[in-house]
């Protein structure tokens, strides 16, 4: 059952029941984590199992890799790039990225000349720098215009909060991510793109007569691990984010700050063991149920069933007592004609204070506008219900 709270500006259906749930703070139910910035997802259902200080500003290092993997797999995917094209190896990707700068590297050689596909390898396998700036002046012209397509493309993915500065992870003011906008990018890298991100869990990769091991060290761990990136740069701690599968279920994880590379390694696979071991699949809502209503202004009716487009889900730990609450929240009321399919809202199910699920709501049917007299009665109530709004926000 659903409640109608009718606000001028803002609507919100809050769901009155409640499901049986267990914790997913950090501190909660018996688990702990010692790095100061964690998250844990469940890919599926893109349920939040755990957080610590996971909106939080952090430093990207190496995993900031993965968002020049996604422009390089985005660029492939709409085929304005093939794996056997060819990118020519700078000095300047030579001497900032490659042997002479003394962090991690493929070992290009100045002035040669790499597959697409060698240097995505030289990338995501052994975090190759001088691969990352080989890729970004191959694709845009410079390191500075790619900076340009990584910031752009996070916006249009939805990452609202983090900045990148550069493609392969120097530390800088313009370059700071959030843990969570991390899991979401891991998250759409993977469905996106599936025969590109198996380059991910690639073991080992050989350049220049040189065989380097995949950085990931969640890879040899028995966890399902198949991806992605770990991170470390002057004091900003070491950082990993990686995801398994485990009996179908993926989860995706993101640690930031760990002391040492051990702590990285021990703290992202204790999350994951944890997170398959203690949480099962739990249903909500069937995909075309409707799930609350959202008023309309100036329609033949007065409002419109939302509905998600798939099954909406989420992982419930197991013997917990906790409970979730959902509310529905859109800005309204929505203006006619609203078309069939159309999104209207957005469903967030909560823990507490902790949002563990964002799914989009549509329309369940086109409402078309309605007669002129409607219309006229429609605006009189908006307008009357805005100066009780006022009114009431003055004495508060």
């Amino acid at each position: 059952m659903f409640l109608l709270l009718p606000s001028p500006l803002l609507r919100v259906v809050l769901a009155l029941a409640a499901f049986a749930a267990g914790s997913g703070l950090a501190l909660a139910e018996g688990f702990q984590t010692s790095v100061p910035n964690a998250i844990l997802v469940d890919a599926g259902t893109r349920t939040v199992l755990l957080e610590k200080a996971a909106d939080d500003f952090v430093t990207p290092a190496s995993t900031v890799k993965i968002m020049t993997a996604e422009i390089v797999f985005h660029e492939i995917a709409e085929g304005r790039l093939k794996l056997d094209d060819e990118f020519t190896v700078s000095e300047h990707a030579w001497r900032s990225g490659g042997a002479p700068a003394g962090g991690s590297a493929m070992f290009l050689a100045v002035n040669s000349r790499a597959r697409v596909e060698d240097l995505i390898r030289g990338l995501v396998i052994v975090s190759g720098n001088d691969a990352a700036i080989a890729i970004a002046e191959g694709v845009a012209g410079s390191e500075e215009a790619f900076v340009g397509r990584m910031n752009k493309r996070a916006s249009e993915l939805g990452l609202v909060k983090s900045v990148f500065g550069n493609p392969w992870g120097q530390a800088g003011p313009d370059q700071k991510v959030t843990p969570r906008e991390m899991v979401q990018l891991a998250a759409h890298v993977i469905d996106a793109y599936p025969d590109l991100y198996r380059y991910f869990s690639e073991k080992e990769f050989a350049w220049n007569k040189i065989r380097q091991q995949n950085r990931n060290p969640l890879l040899t761990m028995s966890l399902g691990a198949d991806g992605l990136k770990t991170g470390n740069i002057d004091n900003s701690g070491f950082g990993i984010v990686g995801s398994a599968v485990q009996d179908g279920r993926r989860l995706i994880v993101a640690v930031y700050g760990a002391k040492t590379a051990k702590e990285r390694a021990e703290e992202a696979r204790k999350l994951l063991q944890w997170g398959f071991r203690n949480f099962e699949e739990k249903p909500l809502f069937k995909a075309g149920e409707v799930i609350g209503q959202a008023q309309i202004y100036g329609g033949e009716r007065g409002s419109v069933g939302v509905v998600s487009p798939t099954d909406v889900k989420v992982l419930l730990q197991r013997g917990g007592t906790e409970k979730l609450a959902g509310k529905i929240v859109y800005e309204g009321p929505l203006i006619a004609p609203v078309a069939a399919g159309a999104k209207v809202a957005k469903l967030e199910i909560r823990r507490g204070a902790t949002v563990v699920l964002e799914q989009p709501l549509e329309a369940a049917e086109s409402v078309d506008k309605g007669s002129l007299p409607s219309r006229a009665f429609d605006a009189a109530y908006e307008y009357a219900a805005a100066a009780i709004h006022s009114k009431l926000s003055k004495k508060q």
